[in-house]
Protein backbone atom coordinates (compact mmCIF):
# COMPACT_ATOMS: atom_id res chain seq x y z
CA UNK A 1 0.00 0.00 0.00
CA UNK A 2 0.92 3.51 -1.33
CA UNK A 3 0.52 6.67 -0.08
CA UNK A 4 0.48 9.81 -1.82
CA UNK A 5 0.39 12.88 -0.08
CA UNK A 6 -1.29 16.13 -2.24
CA UNK A 7 -3.97 18.06 -0.18
CA UNK A 8 -4.06 20.09 2.91
CA UNK A 9 -0.03 19.43 3.07
CA UNK A 10 1.81 22.18 4.85
CA UNK A 11 -1.51 24.10 4.49
CA UNK A 12 -5.08 23.53 6.32
CA UNK A 13 -7.36 23.48 3.33
CA UNK A 14 -8.24 21.47 0.46
CA UNK A 15 -8.12 17.95 2.27
CA UNK A 16 -7.01 14.83 0.10
CA UNK A 17 -4.76 12.37 -0.24
CA UNK A 18 -3.95 9.17 -2.60
CA UNK A 19 -4.00 5.68 -1.06
CA UNK A 20 -2.78 3.18 -3.77
CA UNK A 21 -3.19 -0.69 -3.08
CA UNK A 22 -0.96 -3.61 -3.80
CA UNK A 23 -3.09 -5.16 -6.69
CA UNK A 24 -3.46 -1.40 -8.45
CA UNK A 25 -6.47 0.27 -7.22
CA UNK A 26 -6.65 3.57 -6.29
CA UNK A 27 -8.85 5.07 -3.33
CA UNK A 28 -8.79 8.92 -2.19
CA UNK A 29 -8.97 9.86 1.65
CA UNK A 30 -11.15 12.94 1.26
CA UNK A 31 -11.60 15.38 -1.85
CA UNK A 32 -11.58 18.64 -0.28
CA UNK A 33 -11.81 22.59 -1.84
CA UNK A 34 -8.75 24.66 -2.03
CA UNK A 35 -10.10 27.52 -0.28
CA UNK A 36 -7.36 30.66 -0.35
CA UNK A 37 -6.72 33.66 -3.03
CA UNK A 38 -8.89 32.99 -6.24
CA UNK A 39 -6.30 32.39 -8.39
CA UNK A 40 -4.81 30.05 -6.77
CA UNK A 41 -7.68 28.37 -5.22
CA UNK A 42 -8.98 27.82 -8.81
CA UNK A 43 -5.94 26.73 -10.31
CA UNK A 44 -5.79 23.94 -7.21
CA UNK A 45 -9.29 22.62 -7.54
CA UNK A 46 -9.13 22.52 -11.45
CA UNK A 47 -5.99 20.88 -11.69
CA UNK A 48 -6.17 17.23 -10.57
CA UNK A 49 -3.15 14.86 -10.08
CA UNK A 50 -4.92 11.69 -11.44
CA UNK A 51 -7.78 10.62 -13.87
CA UNK A 52 -10.88 10.35 -11.62
CA UNK A 53 -11.93 7.41 -14.04
CA UNK A 54 -9.49 5.61 -12.60
CA UNK A 55 -10.68 5.86 -8.82
CA UNK A 56 -12.13 3.53 -7.57
CA UNK A 57 -13.42 4.25 -4.22
CA UNK A 58 -13.28 7.55 -1.83
CA UNK A 59 -12.98 7.35 1.83
CA UNK A 60 -14.37 10.65 3.90
CA UNK A 61 -13.67 11.92 6.97
CA UNK A 62 -16.21 14.81 7.41
CA UNK A 63 -18.70 16.96 5.80
CA UNK A 64 -16.38 20.08 6.10
CA UNK A 65 -16.04 21.81 2.72
CA UNK A 66 -12.40 21.93 2.84
CA UNK A 67 -12.54 17.51 3.13
CA UNK A 68 -15.41 17.33 0.67
CA UNK A 69 -16.43 20.11 -1.55
CA UNK A 70 -14.27 18.95 -4.83
CA UNK A 71 -16.20 15.87 -5.21
CA UNK A 72 -18.52 17.60 -7.84
CA UNK A 73 -15.01 18.60 -9.93
CA UNK A 74 -13.94 14.60 -10.19
CA UNK A 75 -17.26 13.67 -10.67
CA UNK A 76 -17.19 16.62 -14.08
CA UNK A 77 -14.40 14.86 -15.02
CA UNK A 78 -15.45 11.36 -14.85
CA UNK A 79 -15.02 10.36 -10.94
CA UNK A 80 -17.71 7.06 -11.32
CA UNK A 81 -16.81 5.29 -7.97
CA UNK A 82 -18.64 4.58 -4.68
CA UNK A 83 -18.57 7.48 -2.13
CA UNK A 84 -17.98 6.11 1.55
CA UNK A 85 -19.12 8.15 4.48
CA UNK A 86 -20.80 8.01 7.98
CA UNK A 87 -24.72 8.31 7.76
CA UNK A 88 -24.67 11.74 8.99
CA UNK A 89 -21.75 12.25 6.87
CA UNK A 90 -24.09 11.82 4.19
CA UNK A 91 -26.60 13.49 5.11
CA UNK A 92 -24.74 16.57 5.77
CA UNK A 93 -22.52 16.10 2.16
CA UNK A 94 -25.59 16.44 0.15
CA UNK A 95 -26.70 20.07 1.51
CA UNK A 96 -22.96 21.19 1.55
CA UNK A 97 -22.27 20.43 -1.87
CA UNK A 98 -25.74 21.73 -2.88
CA UNK A 99 -24.39 25.37 -1.12
CA UNK A 100 -21.17 25.02 -2.67
CA UNK A 101 -22.50 24.36 -6.47
CA UNK A 102 -24.68 27.33 -5.60
CA UNK A 103 -22.05 29.88 -4.78
CA UNK A 104 -20.19 28.69 -8.04
CA UNK A 105 -22.71 30.12 -9.97
CA UNK A 106 -23.75 33.17 -7.90
CA UNK A 107 -19.62 34.55 -7.85
CA UNK A 108 -19.44 33.72 -11.71
CA UNK A 109 -22.84 35.66 -12.12
CA UNK A 110 -21.27 38.35 -10.26
CA UNK A 111 -18.23 38.52 -11.61
CA UNK A 112 -19.26 38.32 -15.23
CA UNK A 113 -21.27 41.59 -14.55
CA UNK A 114 -18.03 43.37 -14.11
CA UNK A 115 -16.28 41.84 -17.52
CA UNK A 116 -14.62 44.43 -19.26
CA UNK A 117 -13.52 44.08 -23.06
CA UNK A 118 -11.63 41.62 -23.94
CA UNK A 119 -12.06 39.59 -21.05
CA UNK A 120 -13.38 35.66 -21.26
CA UNK A 121 -16.51 35.14 -19.06
CA UNK A 122 -15.58 32.97 -16.05
CA UNK A 123 -17.99 29.76 -15.64
CA UNK A 124 -18.86 27.54 -12.47
CA UNK A 125 -15.80 25.12 -10.96
CA UNK A 126 -18.93 23.13 -10.61
CA UNK A 127 -22.57 22.72 -11.61
CA UNK A 128 -25.69 21.75 -9.11
CA UNK A 129 -26.29 18.96 -11.74
CA UNK A 130 -22.50 18.13 -10.76
CA UNK A 131 -23.42 18.15 -7.23
CA UNK A 132 -26.06 16.10 -7.56
CA UNK A 133 -24.52 13.62 -9.46
CA UNK A 134 -21.50 13.41 -6.46
CA UNK A 135 -24.65 12.87 -4.44
CA UNK A 136 -25.51 9.98 -5.95
CA UNK A 137 -22.57 8.17 -5.43
CA UNK A 138 -22.58 8.37 -1.66
CA UNK A 139 -22.64 5.32 0.59
CA UNK A 140 -23.45 5.67 4.30
CA UNK A 141 -21.50 3.23 6.79
CA UNK A 142 -21.70 2.83 10.61
CA UNK A 143 -18.98 3.89 13.24
CA UNK A 144 -16.92 0.62 14.63
CA UNK A 145 -17.79 -1.99 11.83
CA UNK A 146 -15.15 -2.71 8.87
CA UNK A 147 -16.80 -2.78 5.03
CA UNK A 148 -14.57 -3.33 1.73
CA UNK A 149 -13.55 -0.50 0.02
CA UNK A 150 -11.89 -2.48 -2.79
CA UNK A 151 -10.60 -5.87 -3.04
CA UNK A 152 -8.50 -6.58 -0.35
CA UNK A 153 -8.88 -3.20 1.59
CA UNK A 154 -11.19 -2.10 4.18
CA UNK A 155 -11.92 0.34 6.21
CA UNK A 156 -13.47 1.06 9.42
CA UNK A 157 -15.05 4.21 11.60
CA UNK A 158 -13.91 5.91 14.64
CA UNK A 159 -15.81 8.80 16.02
CA UNK A 160 -13.56 12.06 15.65
CA UNK A 161 -15.50 14.03 17.48
CA UNK A 162 -14.85 17.08 15.44
CA UNK A 163 -18.64 17.60 13.66
CA UNK A 164 -21.51 15.77 13.67
CA UNK A 165 -20.75 12.49 11.62
CA UNK A 166 -17.39 12.93 11.74
CA UNK A 167 -14.78 9.88 11.89
CA UNK A 168 -10.99 9.14 12.37
CA UNK A 169 -10.48 6.44 9.25
CA UNK A 170 -8.34 2.91 9.67
CA UNK A 171 -7.09 1.27 6.09
CA UNK A 172 -6.59 -2.26 6.79
CA UNK A 173 -5.12 -3.93 3.14
CA UNK A 174 -4.02 -7.80 3.41
CA UNK A 175 -2.05 -9.27 0.56
CA UNK A 176 -0.18 -12.88 1.43
CA UNK A 177 -1.55 -13.05 4.51
CA UNK A 178 0.26 -9.87 5.65
CA UNK A 179 -1.86 -7.02 7.15
CA UNK A 180 -1.16 -3.40 6.31
CA UNK A 181 -2.69 -0.29 8.35
CA UNK A 182 -2.50 3.19 7.36
CA UNK A 183 -4.60 5.71 9.83
CA UNK A 184 -6.40 9.16 8.97
CA UNK A 185 -7.43 10.87 12.01
CA UNK A 186 -9.25 13.61 9.96
CA UNK A 187 -9.95 16.45 11.97
CA UNK A 188 -10.40 15.55 15.60
CA UNK A 189 -12.41 17.18 18.04
CA UNK A 190 -11.56 18.14 21.99
CA UNK A 191 -12.15 16.57 24.58
CA UNK A 192 -15.37 17.14 26.57
CA UNK A 193 -17.02 18.97 23.82
CA UNK A 194 -21.09 20.27 24.39
CA UNK A 195 -22.91 18.19 21.60
CA UNK A 196 -20.70 15.53 20.51
CA UNK A 197 -19.28 12.17 21.94
CA UNK A 198 -15.55 12.34 22.75
CA UNK A 199 -12.88 11.52 20.24
CA UNK A 200 -12.32 7.73 19.82
CA UNK A 201 -8.94 6.83 19.12
CA UNK A 202 -8.87 3.94 16.28
CA UNK A 203 -6.88 0.95 18.09
CA UNK A 204 -3.13 1.08 18.37
CA UNK A 205 -1.02 -1.17 15.47
CA UNK A 206 -1.10 0.92 12.79
CA UNK A 207 1.94 1.04 10.77
CA UNK A 208 1.34 4.58 9.48
CA UNK A 209 -0.82 7.26 11.03
CA UNK A 210 -1.59 10.87 8.81
CA UNK A 211 -2.80 13.30 11.28
CA UNK A 212 -3.85 16.81 11.28
CA UNK A 213 -2.12 19.39 13.45
CA UNK A 214 -4.48 22.43 12.90
CA UNK A 215 -3.48 23.73 16.48
CA UNK A 216 0.08 22.43 16.98
CA UNK A 217 1.63 25.21 18.08
CA UNK A 218 -1.01 26.08 20.93
CA UNK A 219 -3.55 25.29 23.54
CA UNK A 220 -6.78 25.92 24.26
CA UNK A 221 -8.21 27.75 27.21
CA UNK A 222 -10.41 25.16 29.30
CA UNK A 223 -13.94 25.17 27.86
CA UNK A 224 -15.63 25.34 31.65
CA UNK A 225 -14.31 29.07 30.89
CA UNK A 226 -16.15 29.53 27.26
CA UNK A 227 -19.64 29.97 28.83
CA UNK A 228 -18.28 32.93 31.21
CA UNK A 229 -16.38 34.80 28.52
CA UNK A 230 -19.22 34.56 25.73
CA UNK A 231 -21.26 36.17 28.56
CA UNK A 232 -18.93 38.58 29.04
CA UNK A 233 -18.58 40.04 25.38
CA UNK A 234 -22.47 39.79 25.30
CA UNK A 235 -23.09 41.59 28.21
CA UNK A 236 -20.34 44.61 27.17
CA UNK A 237 -21.44 44.78 23.54
CA UNK A 238 -25.15 45.03 24.67
CA UNK A 239 -24.61 47.87 27.62
CA UNK A 240 -23.12 49.94 24.94
CA UNK A 241 -25.47 49.65 22.35
CA UNK A 242 -23.84 47.85 20.04
CA UNK A 243 -24.34 44.78 17.67
CA UNK A 244 -22.35 41.06 18.48
CA UNK A 245 -21.16 39.88 14.48
CA UNK A 246 -19.87 35.79 15.14
CA UNK A 247 -18.81 34.52 11.44
CA UNK A 248 -19.41 30.86 11.82
CA UNK A 249 -18.99 27.91 9.71
CA UNK A 250 -22.69 26.62 8.89
CA UNK A 251 -21.68 23.63 10.08
CA UNK A 252 -20.49 22.91 13.44
CA UNK A 253 -19.44 25.89 14.65
CA UNK A 254 -22.91 27.66 14.33
CA UNK A 255 -24.34 25.12 16.57
CA UNK A 256 -22.06 25.08 19.00
CA UNK A 257 -22.36 28.62 19.46
CA UNK A 258 -26.40 28.14 19.73
CA UNK A 259 -26.25 25.24 22.33
CA UNK A 260 -24.36 27.85 24.88
CA UNK A 261 -26.78 30.51 24.22
CA UNK A 262 -28.87 28.10 24.95
CA UNK A 263 -27.36 26.59 27.91
CA UNK A 264 -26.50 30.79 29.34
CA UNK A 265 -30.34 31.06 28.71
CA UNK A 266 -31.37 27.95 30.60
CA UNK A 267 -29.49 29.27 33.28
CA UNK A 268 -30.60 32.88 33.71
CA UNK A 269 -27.80 34.61 32.03
CA UNK A 270 -28.42 35.45 28.88
CA UNK A 271 -29.01 38.82 28.19
CA UNK A 272 -32.41 39.76 26.65
CA UNK A 273 -31.30 40.52 22.93
CA UNK A 274 -32.59 38.91 19.91
CA UNK A 275 -30.19 36.26 18.27
CA UNK A 276 -30.19 36.21 14.69
CA UNK A 277 -28.83 32.84 12.65
CA UNK A 278 -28.36 34.33 8.77
CA UNK A 279 -27.44 31.17 6.99
CA UNK A 280 -30.28 29.02 5.56
CA UNK A 281 -27.59 26.46 5.25
CA UNK A 282 -27.13 26.68 8.77
CA UNK A 283 -30.62 26.21 9.75
CA UNK A 284 -30.33 23.17 6.82
CA UNK A 285 -27.42 21.69 8.68
CA UNK A 286 -29.16 22.11 12.22
CA UNK A 287 -32.18 20.37 10.61
CA UNK A 288 -29.81 16.81 10.55
CA UNK A 289 -28.71 17.26 13.95
CA UNK A 290 -31.88 15.96 14.62
CA UNK A 291 -31.83 12.71 12.84
CA UNK A 292 -28.66 11.99 14.24
CA UNK A 293 -29.14 11.70 17.94
CA UNK A 294 -26.60 8.60 17.93
CA UNK A 295 -23.44 11.21 17.48
CA UNK A 296 -24.12 13.14 20.87
CA UNK A 297 -23.19 12.83 24.32
CA UNK A 298 -25.02 12.20 27.17
CA UNK A 299 -26.14 15.33 28.30
CA UNK A 300 -26.68 16.70 24.58
CA UNK A 301 -29.14 13.11 24.35
CA UNK A 302 -30.90 14.11 27.31
CA UNK A 303 -31.71 17.72 26.27
CA UNK A 304 -32.78 16.35 23.22
CA UNK A 305 -35.42 13.71 25.06
CA UNK A 306 -36.53 16.29 27.25
CA UNK A 307 -37.27 18.83 25.13
CA UNK A 308 -36.46 18.18 21.40
CA UNK A 309 -34.30 20.56 20.15
CA UNK A 310 -30.58 21.02 21.43
CA UNK A 311 -30.73 24.89 20.06
CA UNK A 312 -33.79 26.68 19.80
CA UNK A 313 -34.96 29.13 22.70
CA UNK A 314 -36.29 32.79 23.25
CA UNK A 315 -35.19 35.48 21.19
CA UNK A 316 -33.28 33.20 18.66
CA UNK A 317 -34.59 33.86 14.79
CA UNK A 318 -33.90 31.99 11.65
CA UNK A 319 -32.84 34.12 8.43
CA UNK A 320 -33.94 32.35 5.43
CA UNK A 321 -34.68 35.05 2.66
CA UNK A 322 -31.69 37.91 1.29
CA UNK A 323 -34.40 40.72 2.55
CA UNK A 324 -34.07 39.52 5.86
CA UNK A 325 -31.04 39.70 5.67
CA UNK A 326 -30.55 43.18 4.02
CA UNK A 327 -33.02 44.15 7.14
CA UNK A 328 -30.79 43.58 9.88
CA UNK A 329 -27.76 45.85 8.58
CA UNK A 330 -30.62 48.50 9.04
CA UNK A 331 -31.84 47.05 12.14
CA UNK A 332 -31.34 49.49 15.23
CA UNK A 333 -29.82 48.63 18.42
CA UNK A 334 -27.98 45.67 20.17
CA UNK A 335 -28.49 42.53 18.35
CA UNK A 336 -26.69 39.01 17.92
CA UNK A 337 -25.85 37.63 14.30
CA UNK A 338 -24.18 34.68 13.50
CA UNK A 339 -23.58 34.25 10.05
CA UNK A 340 -21.58 32.69 7.42
CA UNK A 341 -18.24 31.94 6.17
CA UNK A 342 -15.99 31.31 9.13
CA UNK A 343 -13.24 32.84 7.49
CA UNK A 344 -15.54 35.95 6.41
CA UNK A 345 -14.45 34.87 2.67
CA UNK A 346 -17.91 34.59 1.22
CA UNK A 347 -21.19 34.94 2.55
CA UNK A 348 -23.89 37.39 4.10
CA UNK A 349 -21.52 37.41 6.74
CA UNK A 350 -19.34 40.18 4.47
CA UNK A 351 -22.48 42.13 4.02
CA UNK A 352 -22.93 42.70 7.59
CA UNK A 353 -18.87 43.59 8.53
CA UNK A 354 -19.24 45.98 5.19
CA UNK A 355 -21.75 47.31 7.41
CA UNK A 356 -20.43 47.56 11.10
CA UNK A 357 -17.11 47.04 10.86
CA UNK A 358 -16.80 50.81 11.19
CA UNK A 359 -18.93 51.67 13.89
CA UNK A 360 -16.66 51.32 17.93
CA UNK A 361 -19.83 49.73 19.17
CA UNK A 362 -19.76 46.00 17.33
CA UNK A 363 -17.96 43.48 18.16
CA UNK A 364 -17.34 41.30 15.73
CA UNK A 365 -16.26 37.75 17.86
CA UNK A 366 -13.75 35.34 16.39
CA UNK A 367 -15.07 31.62 16.94
CA UNK A 368 -12.85 29.50 14.73
CA UNK A 369 -9.64 29.01 12.59
CA UNK A 370 -8.49 31.62 10.24
CA UNK A 371 -6.32 30.74 7.63
CA UNK A 372 -3.75 32.47 6.19
CA UNK A 373 -5.12 35.35 3.50
CA UNK A 374 -8.32 35.32 4.85
CA UNK A 375 -10.31 38.72 5.92
CA UNK A 376 -10.71 36.71 9.15
CA UNK A 377 -7.24 36.26 9.72
CA UNK A 378 -6.63 40.29 8.92
CA UNK A 379 -9.09 41.06 11.70
CA UNK A 380 -7.48 38.23 13.77
CA UNK A 381 -4.35 40.07 13.20
CA UNK A 382 -6.20 43.27 14.35
CA UNK A 383 -5.03 45.03 11.25
CA UNK A 384 -6.86 48.94 11.07
CA UNK A 385 -8.04 48.24 7.29
CA UNK A 386 -8.78 45.75 5.62
CA UNK A 387 -10.90 45.13 2.15
CA UNK A 388 -14.77 43.92 2.10
CA UNK A 389 -15.63 43.36 -1.65
CA UNK A 390 -12.84 45.20 -2.97
CA UNK A 391 -12.85 48.29 -1.02
CA UNK A 392 -11.36 49.54 1.70
CA UNK A 393 -12.69 49.23 5.04
CA UNK A 394 -11.40 51.25 8.84
CA UNK A 395 -11.63 48.65 11.38
CA UNK A 396 -13.51 50.40 14.65
CA UNK A 397 -14.85 47.20 15.81
CA UNK A 398 -13.47 45.45 18.69
CA UNK A 399 -12.31 42.28 17.52
CA UNK A 400 -12.64 39.35 20.50
CA UNK A 401 -11.09 35.59 19.70
CA UNK A 402 -12.44 33.25 21.58
CA UNK A 403 -10.63 29.95 20.75
CA UNK A 404 -12.51 27.94 23.35
CA UNK A 405 -15.23 27.37 20.41
CA UNK A 406 -12.68 25.44 18.32
CA UNK A 407 -14.02 22.04 17.05
CA UNK A 408 -10.38 21.08 16.49
CA UNK A 409 -8.53 19.75 19.61
CA UNK A 410 -4.95 21.96 20.71
CA UNK A 411 -1.40 20.85 21.31
CA UNK A 412 -1.56 18.43 24.20
CA UNK A 413 -5.75 17.21 23.58
CA UNK A 414 -4.07 15.74 20.22
CA UNK A 415 -0.52 14.31 21.59
CA UNK A 416 -3.03 12.45 24.44
CA UNK A 417 -5.17 10.54 21.41
CA UNK A 418 -2.08 9.91 19.27
CA UNK A 419 -0.50 8.39 22.36
CA UNK A 420 -3.89 5.59 21.96
CA UNK A 421 -3.16 5.06 18.41
CA UNK A 422 0.64 6.04 18.04
CA UNK A 423 1.91 3.77 14.79
CA UNK A 424 4.96 1.44 14.26
CA UNK A 425 6.47 3.68 12.02
CA UNK A 426 6.14 7.24 10.73
CA UNK A 427 3.46 9.89 11.77
CA UNK A 428 2.95 12.18 9.24
CA UNK A 429 1.55 15.81 10.21
CA UNK A 430 -1.16 17.52 7.47
CA UNK A 431 -3.82 19.73 7.96
CA UNK A 432 -1.58 22.68 9.35
CA UNK A 433 -0.29 25.70 8.45
CA UNK A 434 4.03 25.32 7.87
CA UNK A 435 4.93 26.74 11.37
CA UNK A 436 2.24 25.15 12.79
CA UNK A 437 3.58 21.65 11.77
CA UNK A 438 7.08 22.66 12.62
CA UNK A 439 6.17 23.43 15.92
CA UNK A 440 4.08 20.28 16.08
CA UNK A 441 6.44 17.92 15.46
CA UNK A 442 9.13 19.73 17.68
CA UNK A 443 6.92 18.69 20.55
CA UNK A 444 5.62 15.39 19.55
CA UNK A 445 9.32 14.64 19.59
CA UNK A 446 10.31 15.83 23.04
CA UNK A 447 7.19 14.07 23.87
CA UNK A 448 8.34 10.30 23.15
CA UNK A 449 7.25 9.83 19.41
CA UNK A 450 10.66 9.21 17.78
CA UNK A 451 9.46 9.48 13.65
CA UNK A 452 7.63 12.81 13.20
CA UNK A 453 7.41 13.96 9.15
CA UNK A 454 5.99 16.76 7.51
CA UNK A 455 5.57 15.91 3.99
CA UNK A 456 5.42 17.96 1.22
CA UNK A 457 2.85 18.17 -1.59
CA UNK A 458 3.52 15.06 -4.21
CA UNK A 459 5.49 13.00 -1.67
CA UNK A 460 4.70 9.39 -1.25
CA UNK A 461 5.85 6.66 1.04
CA UNK A 462 4.85 3.00 0.56
CA UNK A 463 3.78 0.68 3.53
CA UNK A 464 5.80 -2.48 3.53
Amino acid sequence: MRIRFYGAVRTVTGSMHIVQTARGDTVLLDCGLFQGRRAEARARNTTLPLDPAKVKAVVLSHAHIDHIGNLPSWVKRGLRCPIYATGATVDLTGIMLRDSAHIQLMDVRHLNRHLRAGDTPAEPLYTPEDAERAISLLRGRNYRQWFDVVPGLRCIYHDAGHILGSASILLEETENGTARRLGFTGDIGRPDSPILQDPEPFPSGADVVLTESTYGDREHPPQVELPEELRKVLFQTIARGGKVLIPAFALGRTQAVMYALKGLQREGKLPEVPVFVDSPLATRATEVFARHPECYDREAERYFRAEGSLFDFDGFSPVRSVEESKQLNERKGPCVIIAASGMCEAGRILHHLDHSLGNPLNTVLIVGFQAEHTLGRRLVEKQSRVRVFGQERDVRAEVVVLNGFSAHAGRSEMRSYLDLCRPRGPLFLVHGDETRCTAFEQYLKSNGFPDVRIPREGDTFEIR
